[in-house]
């Protein structure tokens, strides 16, 4: 306060002097009183509770409601000369420790949706809330809120495709596709068991037309069933795609990735039988190939479901202690491997003739599985297989409890969400009186008692 009155003491001096001497006096004194007005308390009252708080404090978040001197004046009280709020002390305590400190941390006696409102009030970064809200296991809804198309009827028809909880017949669609991508795997399933096959389908005389090669090949029950559901996938795809408000941001979606790889192999297949090439042994192995492909339609269903995306997000976020996992087992499989196979080198019968064909042996024996096919025969390849053993069991339970909680904090992140609907909804309660008499009395004013409030001064 000592800069404050050799501010006025300087500024009294100047009276009897020039306009330009006094002009110059008060460009110098600028900065003294621009610090003095930065290291000026402010009072600030939260349903009793003082706080004290330099200005330079709050005008570290000036984006805040503290920090917003326009903003702030609305809650000013001439008659206690205090920034009055009516708002939930314990919260208040974090938020202000935040301006402090610049780490926001809930009080474990808070609520956190009750903590969320009180962020939202004062105006805290989106950024800082996301970060609280991540900690305890939820989200804001406005992180969620999806981008629609603004004309019709391309809003329908994205609502329709793409968001099953809108209405119905966004219902009705997602149960079809579903059924969809169950049948064709059923199909791609069942065209393997031996008295279902047909593998002579795609054998075609060499004068064969087109048209007879075609009508060879839709006679079959199951390429009738895969080609029903490709039409579905393609109309779904193409309708989306159409319908989409971001194209280039729908290309590189990995979900729709996934369905253009879903409908790559039948197409391909398509041109194979028209060419008529499937009686080349090349040929014949990417045949192969495509039908392995068609079994990545099971993860279409990650579109409808989201535990399987969820699932999906845990294994992303858990890539390090998954390598890690991998590494080890690497590591290990190499050591007793080689171990086991010096080992048994002298032992008749051994069931290992190299180092790599103890790998399998490694593997199993690490993993609990022990089909028993392989095993070690002599005395010390035994008590090396044991070790493996324990040491697998050790190895595979390092990163689980981990990936258990990464699924944990993003499956309750899914169901726990948070939006300003509950925080206007609770500033409605509180405004509406709950009792008519209360109508007449709630617009006058009375003036709080100093003497009954508490004060905290934290600076």
């Amino acid at each position: 306060m000592a800069e404050c009155s050799f501010e006025l003491h300087a500024l009294d001096e100047g009276i009897g002097s020039t306009v330009s001497d006094r002009t110059s006096l008060m460009t110098e004194s600028s900065p003294t009183r621009q610090r003095c007005e930065l290291s000026k308390l402010i009072k600030i009252n939260i349903s009793g509770l003082k706080f004290l708080a330099r200005e330079r404090v709050l005008h570290r978040y000036p984006e805040t409601l503290l920090g917003d001197v326009t903003r702030r004046k609305e809650f000013y009280c001439p008659d206690t000369d205090d920034y009055f709020f009516d708002r939930h002390r314990p919260s208040f305590e974090a938020i202000f420790n935040f301006y402090q400190t610049g780490k926001l941390v809930r009080p474990p006696i808070v609520p956190v949706d009750i903590f969320f409102a009180e962020l939202k009030f004062f105006g805290i970064d989106n950024q800082a809330i996301n970060m609280v809200l991540d900690k305890e296991g939820y989200r804001q809804k406005s992180e969620s809120c999806p981008k629609l198309p603004e004309a019709e009827p391309k809003r329908t028809i994205w609502l329709l495709f793409e968001y099953p909880e809108t209405s119905m017949w966004a219902r009705i669609v997602a149960i079809l596709s579903v059924c969809a991508i169950i049948i064709s795997i059923a199909s791609s399933c069942a065209e393997t068991i031996p008295q279902y096959q047909e593998d002579k389908i795609f054998d075609f005389p060499q004068n064969a037309t087109r048209s007879s090669r075609l009508k060879m090949a839709y006679g079959s029950t199951f390429y009738q069933v895969e080609t029903a559901c490709i039409v579905w996938f393609c109309f779904e795809l193409f309708i989306r795609f159409y319908a989409s408000p971001d194209r280039i941001a729908f290309i590189k979606d990995i979900m729709n990735i996934i369905d253009m790889i879903a409908i790559v192999p039948y197409f391909l297949t398509l041109i194979f039988l028209l060419g008529n090439v499937q009686g080349s042994r090349s040929a014949a192995v990417f045949m192969r190939v495509l039908r392995l492909i068609r079994v990545s339609r099971i993860l279409k269903l990650s579109r409808h479901m989201t535990a399987l995306r969820i699932l999906g997000r845990t294994l992303i976020l858990s890539a390090g202690s998954i390598g890690l996992l991998f590494l080890s087992l690497f590591g290990s499989m190499v050591l007793f491997g080689t171990f086991v196979y010096f080992a048994d080198l002298e032992t008749q019968n051994t069931d290992f003739d190299s180092v790599p064909a103890t790998f399998w042996w490694a593997v199993i024996t690490m993993t609990t599985v022990g089909y028993g096919d392989e095993h070690p025969r002599s005395p010390l390849g035994k008590l090396a297989g044991g070790v493996c053993v324990l040491s697998g069991i050790m190895f595979l339970l390092v990163p689980v409890p981990g990936i258990v909680a990464n699924f944990n904090r993003l499956y309750t992140r899914q169901r726990n969400v948070l939006s300003d609907d509950f925080i206007k909804t609770q500033d409605e309660t509180e405004k509406v009186p709950k009792y008519a008499w209360r109508r007449f009395v709630a617009p006058l004013k009375t003036k709080r008692k100093t003497s009954s409030t508490q004060e905290t001064t934290l600076v």
